[in-house]
């Protein structure tokens, strides 16, 4: 897949009718020839762009990060504080009202053993791979301007991955090019390239999907 193949998908797609709000773009990557069962994917791709919405973010952390975690991130979490969310409801609600968990490593442990059942079960333990489990002098400004770049694809049942990529209103530049970032990261999960690519289809949010 190249630029001239996504560019042209792109003119295809706005030739659709227009709706009365901004909507984003959703590419879906079809997958063959692969076992899911045997072989889920579940990574982070971090673009180059905007991918369209402004992600939530908690941040478990002490006295030596509360100042930049309440500066950047939408929740502050205290150790104190983590008593306050031992009921399963609120916990709940807590993993389905926030995007990202970022934990102080000092408190990574009691994070686990407070909040663990919850937001493990819901993919949303503070990722050390996603850089989300931080030292306490870490810079909280770039790891959220971080987190604001990154998709999440999943494929663990179904064949198919997908994710925002942007915005109606952003340049076919930026979009190309975030999308051209996820199919390369895609490339290099999948063991045979693009023998494992059945097709490639990029929509709005309210629209039919173009192949690429």
């Amino acid at each position: 897949m190249d630029k001239e193949q996504v560019k042209k998908a792109l003119a295809e797609l706005k030739k659709q009718p227009k709706r009365k709000f901004s909507q984003s773009y959703d590419l879906i990557i079809n997958l063959k020839n692969i076992d899911i069962k045997q072989n889920p994917f579940d990574f982070f791709v971090t673009l180059p762009h905007p991918k369209g919405r402004k992600i939530k973010v908690v941040a478990f952390v002490d006295q030596l990060l509360r100042e930049q975690a309440k500066a950047n991130c939408d929740l502050v979490i205290e150790e104190k504080e983590f008593e306050n969310y031992k009921d399963k409801k609120v916990m709940k609600k807590l993993a389905e009202s926030y995007d990202y968990f970022i934990a102080q490593a000092t408190l990574m442990s009691k994070v686990a053993a407070t909040f663990g059942k919850v937001l493990g079960t819901k993919g949303k333990m503070p990722n050390p791979k996603l850089g989300c489990v931080v030292p306490p002098n870490a810079n909280l400004e770039a790891l959220v301007k971080k987190l604001n770049l990154t998709v999440r694809l999943t494929a663990k049942k179904g064949t198919n991955l997908q994710c925002l990529v942007g915005k109606e209103e952003q340049s076919d530049e930026e979009i190309i090019e975030n999308i051209l970032t996820v199919y390369q990261s895609v490339m290099k999960q999948v063991p045979n390239e693009t023998q494992n690519v059945k097709d490639v289809l990029l929509k709005f949010t309210m629209s039919k999907a173009v192949r690429i």
